[in-house]
This record gives structure tokens, C-alpha cells and sequence, in this order.
């Protein structure tokens, strides 16, 4: 039994486009000796799609792990085992995810999903559009300033988006930078 069958669906949508398996590609395992149960592929399908079901964090990683629903999302081993504990997937989001490497991995990952999304079906004309928005945080997170446009503390994050609202690449920035700030080392990306 489970309450999470609608994720069958999302999981077959993903293995048409390829989307967790690209990011398994590209992410480094940084995990030494036998401590590798899981694939990253693996972790990282059911990091997304726990969240993609509600759930916020890995807290309910263990009742997961034994759901059919997300074993056999998960894949490999979980189909007939279980799905990563709470502790697995706790150093997997708070280790693995965070290593330089694969923090420079995620930040490319959604241009290459885009693209191999247009590799099926080619434009001849892209259209780009550069908008920043408002995060505001609470506390003394790193990196945060007080903005005056926006009247709180936040971050001033810059998001490119094509012209099928696709976003393209995006650019965590210090709240007290001007709107057009830093624009060109996000285009410069390219």
C-alpha cells in the first residue's frame, strides 16, 4: 500500500526525458569504502521526489524507505530492499550534494536538461530574459543585506529565463546589489 502512486507517473516522465539519470552523470561521489549502498542516481531520485510529494526534508527518509511507491522509484537495490535511512539521505543532501564539485554540477544541470530538452526539438531563435527577484531571509545568513527597494533582508537572486519561461541559469547575489548588477558573468556563463 501507498499513499504515493502519483509519483509512478512523474517517475515515467523522468525516464523518458533522462532527467536524474543526467544528474547521476555528472554528480562526483565523494563516498569512500563500502558506504555506497545507493547510487547518487538513486538518492537523488528520491531526494527530488520526496519533495515532489510534499515532503520537506529527509526526516521521513526511513517510512519512505519501505514504501513500494518510492522503492521502486528509487530503483536498484530499493526495488527489492529499501530506499536510503534518514542518515543516508541526511549526508547525501548535507555532504554529498555540497561538495564543490557537485555544487557547480547542480548550478549547470538545469542549461543541460534544457538543452537536451530542445535537442528533441530544435528553435532557431532563442530569446533570453534577465529578471531579478526578492529572497528574503531571516537571521544572519551569509551573503544577505538589507535592500531599501524591497524593505527587508533577502537575497537579490538574477534569473534567465527562454522564451518558453524554461530557466536557463540563475545567479544567488548579495540583497544590496542593483537590480542589473552582475549580469554580465551570468550571461558570460554561456
Amino acid at each position: 500500500m501507498t499513499s504515493d502512486a502519483g509519483l509512478l507517473a512523474f517517475r515515467e516522465l523522468d525516464d523518458a526525458l533522462g532527467l536524474t539519470e543526467m544528474a547521476g552523470q555528472v554528480l562526483a561521489d565523494i563516498r569512500t569504502g563500502k558506504n555506497n549502498r545507493h547510487t547518487l542516481t538513486a538518492q537523488f531520485r528520491q531526494s527530488v521526489f520526496g519533495r515532489l510529494a510534499g515532503y520537506e526534508d529527509v526526516n521521513d527518509a526511513d517510512r519512505l524507505g519501505h514504501d513500494p511507491a518510492m522503492r521502486w522509484i528509487v530503483g536498484g537495490r530499493a526495488v527489492t530492499k529499501e530506499a536510503a535511512s534518514t542518515s543516508q539521505m541526511g549526508r547525501f543532501e548535507t555532504e554529498e550534494l555540497t561538495s564543490k564539485a557537485n555544487l557547480t554540477a547542480l548550478a549547470d544541470l538545469s542549461e543541460q536538461w534544457i538543452d537536451a530538452f530542445h535537442a528533441r526539438r530544435p528553435t532557431n531563435v532563442v530569446v533570453l530574459d534577465m529578471d531579478s527577484s526578492v529572497s528574503p531571509t531571516h537571521g544572519e545568513q551569509e551573503g544577505t543585506a538589507y535592500n531599501g527597494h524591497f524593505g527587508c533582508t533577502c537575497y537579490h537572486p538574477l534569473f534567465v529565463f527562454n522564451q518558453f519561461g524554461d530557466l536557463e541559469r540563475t545567479s544567488l547575489r548579495s540583497g544590496n546589489v542593483h537590480s542589473a548588477d552582475d549580469w554580465r558573468s551570468c550571461w558570460n556563463r554561456w
